[in-house]
């Protein structure tokens, strides 16, 4: 069979299976829709830390440690991690990954750092390069807020347009092989990062391994270009990113020779309301429908008219967290087939926008399919 599908996508011979998923979030994104299937909230957004971007490398250690303990694997037993988030440098992954000692990718795709994680992880284990690899990603509002926008303390006015960074993070493992049903509390002495906060989520873990009755494989994927359309204004990052999201799923259908039918839902990963009617008008210009077929992480996560925020969520954990409580359970309970997961990323740092550069956009497309074990 060939891999190599048209300019942009890949099909995998041997696709590699998800084994298991890990994912923590803040108050705010407990409060939400989906809130209930999330793995771990916590008590507040500070999660035991004195500052924000130490809270940020604390919810990926714990998104991480969540995954290993479903899993039931020791961190030496992963050969590789793709990881990222949105903090300068990445040191939110730094920090939070170092006590693993794993060796690591550092990656940065803005919020489409999670397409971009899973598909470079899935292409390693597709290709025989490891047979356990991890793919880590994360995000929060306080850190995000401060580096790119303002300060908290600033209190300033946020138009509606804006998407509101998700506080939280999310792991998954990828293998050759589906992983074992086991139930975590019997494999929680095997995780070498212990955690005093993951007693919390031991029931409902346990819980979803009793539920499962599919595996998950990722079929293909398509690697998204930079897209520019001119966007400069840092609080509509879903008119920034959504020329990117339609450019990648085009790109993706084209390779595949496939309509959006194919997918039982195509999955955008944090253009909010606004990026959203961009989007599907963007696709409508080239004849391409996927109304009925689409939702996007940062609808999903929230209730924008409840908990005001805005056009919807956004940042690395905005897709991360949302695939792992929501979408991932559903393929495993079979509730759904195919899906097409579209993370989107703005590609702009303080620095760009302090100089008034525009910010171009990027996206990755990931086929996840449910499968027999």
């Amino acid at each position: 069979m060939a891999q190599q599908m048209g300019r942009q996508s890949l099909q995998f011979e041997n696709p590699p299976w998800i084994i298991s998923s890990g994912c923590i979030a803040g108050t705010k994104e407990g409060e939400g829709p989906i809130g209930h299937e999330i793995d771990l909230i916590g008590e507040d957004d500070n999660f035991g830390c004195d500052i924000w971007e130490e809270a940020e490398s604390t919810l990926q250690k714990e998104a991480l440690t969540l995954a290993l303990g479903k899993a039931g694997l020791r961190a030496d037993e992963l050969r590789y991690l793709f990881a990222g988030d949105l903090l300068g440098q990445s040191m939110a992954t730094s920090f939070g990954l170092q006590p693993f000692e794993i060796p690591l990718f550092g990656l940065y795709g803005a919020c489409s750092t999670a397409g971009e994680a899973l598909a470079l992880a899935a292409m390693t284990v597709a290709a025989g390069y490891a047979d356990v690899v991890g793919a880590v990603t994360s995000s929060h509002f306080a850190s995000a807020e401060k580096q790119f926008r303002f300060p908290l303390e600033y209190a300033n006015q946020r138009p509606l347009c804006t998407t509101w960074t998700v506080t939280g993070a999310g792991a998954f493992l990828l293998g050759r092989e589906s992983g074992k049903k086991q139930n975590y509390s019997d494999n929680r002495k095997r995780t070498d990062a212990g955690s005093p906060m993951i007693k919390r989520a031991e029931q409902k873990i346990a819980d979803d391994t009793e539920q499962k009755v599919c595996g998950v494989r990722i079929t293909g994927i398509t690697t998204g270009k930079i897209v520019d359309y001119g966007v400069r204004d840092s609080m509509n990052m879903g008119a920034a990113m959504a020329p990117a999201a339609a450019d990648c799923i085009q790109a993706h259908l084209k390779d595949f020779s496939r309509s959006p039918s194919w997918y039982d839902k195509i999955i955008t990963g944090d253009l909010g309301a606004v990026g959203r009617e961009i989007l599907l008008d963007l696709l409508a210009q080239k004849k391409i429908d996927i109304g009925s077929f689409h939702t996007d992480c940062g609808l999903e996560i929230f209730d924008n008219e409840v908990q005001g925020t805005g056009s919807g969520g956004s940042g690395c954990g905005c897709a991360a967290v949302t695939m792992c409580a929501h979408f991932l359970p559903m393929l495993r309970r079979g509730e759904l087939k195919r899906i097409l997961f579209v993370p989107t990323g703005a590609l702009l740092s303080k620095i760009s926008f302090n100089e008034g550069e525009n910010i171009p956009g990027i996206a990755h497309a990931v086929v996840l399919e449910a499968a027999e074990n």
